[in-house]
């Protein structure tokens, strides 16, 4: 049984009954006969149901933005702003899947070569709970675009939003088996990962759980795409608009209660600056209104599980253990519900805690460095790269994004996800892409073709 607990309250909220190794290979079977009719489909057939797709959430968001926020518990503006983003991502690709998949002619000894973007067959999203819906379509509309069909295991404490997203797809009027959610544990997953029906895998989560999808899908020869953890730098050196720095890096890191692999982690701070931005994020962070996600109001919610902030307090705990100064938050509530307080770590250096390992909550961590050369330094001294960001004069910050290591990088703006764009990480942050040009091609045969005859020597 899948179980959904309010983190607000703590209460149960929801369960649904796992699949049975039977339910699981209709649904397999359901989505490779889906596969051979939608691949069959035009470019503006198949926009025409991920428009469709995209009506229905717009006109049902006070439905579905609730769900979010009473199984993982993001503030409910937040909600209604991914089941808007979500709508986004299928509107994108449905206007832009063919130019994007669009024939590619290659000079040769042939007549005429190209290449043709073709279609795999039954794709797997694996997804957490962070974003329940916008992960979803990250995953789902590229994928059925290119001619794919999906499946997709949302994360397990999350089934209503799973079952909500598959439910928009029918009632759009998709295709019977095109898109489905399977509601399994962790551990079924692998025989589905390795089912000859199943082409391809697209995992959002931990680098630790990424690993052992990618040995998973190596072994059985599939392609795989992994979006994974983060420890994001955020440079701010001394010819920065500060206030304007330390506005986006409040907001970046507390977005979903700090829950986001792309949020502003280790913000790495010019000298000379360095305690006007302590004084700037204090202030900031503190007026923030942690409560009742279900309130407009609210900033900041709780944190999805009790175990999850239990590590964020060890992770805090630690790092104030180890040399480092707590000016703000700190501390374990009380009350029903997993909240914690929005906190700020300063005076955070490369062997601690807070610096290493990925903090996944309201916890800024903001660290010193000695110039420009340096904060690189810091920023790259990390075993995850999935985004950044640089806060300094424009053609400055430009010039360094190439020194970063790192799949992103904003310069004097918020890192965010955006259909239009490519996102993804190095290192233990993942590999391949999604969105944008280059997530459409992950889930493609790039077929070649030559024709005849060949051209006069």
């Amino acid at each position: 049984m899948l179980k959904a607990v309010n983190p607000a309250t703590g209460e149960t909220v929801r369960e649904v009954a796992l699949d049975s190794e039977a339910d699981v290979n209709a649904k397999i079977n359901a989505s490779l006969a889906a596969f051979h009719e939608w691949k069959t489909k035009s470019y503006a057939e198949r926009a025409k149901l991920l428009k469709a797709v995209a009506a229905h959430m717009r006109k049902h968001v006070e439905t579905l933005a609730p769900i979010m926020t009473e199984e993982m518990g993001k503030p409910i503006k937040e909600g209604r702003g991914e089941v808007e983003k979500s709508a986004w991502c299928a509107e994108h690709y449905a206007d832009h899947a063919e130019g994007y998949l669009s024939r590619q002619v290659l000079e040769s000894d042939a007549s005429l070569s190209y290449v043709q973007h073709l279609p795999i067959g039954p794709i797997l999203g694996i997804l957490p709970w962070n974003a329940p819906f916008w992960l979803a379509f990250r995953f789902a509309a590229p994928a059925l675009m290119a001619g794919n069909s999906c499946l997709m295991k949302h994360d397990p404490h999350v089934p209503g939003c799973a079952e909500a997203i598959e439910t928009c797809f029918r009632e759009a009027g998709a295709p019977e088996g095109l898109f489905q959610a399977l509601y399994l544990e962790t551990p079924s997953v692998e025989a589905v990962i390795r089912d000859d029906r199943v082409r391809g895998v697209s995992f959002t989560g931990s680098s630790r759980g990424g690993s052992a999808v990618a040995g998973i899908a190596g072994s059985a020869i599939k392609p795989a795409v992994l979006e994974l953890g983060g420890s994001d730098p955020s440079i701010v050196l001394a010819d920065a608009d500060l206030d304007k720095a330390t506005d986006v890096l409040t907001l970046s890191r507390i977005i979903n209660a700090g829950q986001s692999c792309i949020a502003a982690k280790r913000i790495i701070v010019e000298e000379s600056v360095y305690d006007k931005v302590e004084a700037l994020m204090k202030d900031k962070l503190a007026a923030l209104k942690l409560g009742d996600p279900r309130e407009g109001d609210t900033d900041v919610g709780p944190i999805a599980r009790p175990d999850l902030r239990d590590e964020l307090h060890r992770q805090v705990q630690e790092t104030i253990e180890q040399g480092a100064d707590c000016v703000l938050g700190g501390e374990l509530p009380n009350g029903d519900g997993y909240f914690y307080p929005v906190t700020l770590l300063s005076n955070v250096t490369p062997d601690m805690c807070a610096f290493n390992e990925e903090t996944f909550g309201p916890v800024g961590v903001l660290v010193r460095a000695r110039d420009a050369d340096h904060a690189v330094e810091l920023a790259n001294d990390t075993r995850y790269g999935l985004a950044a960001s640089i806060w300094t004069e424009t053609s400055r910050g430009e010039a360094m994004a190439s020194l970063l290591d790192t799949g992103q990088v904003s310069v004097n703006g918020i890192v965010k996800t955006d259909p239009r764009l490519p996102s993804g990480g190095t290192k233990a942050s993942g590999l391949g892409r999604e969105l944008g040009p280059h997530g459409i091609l992950e889930f493609v045969n790039a077929q070649q073709v030559w024709v005849g005859p060949a051209k006069p020597a």
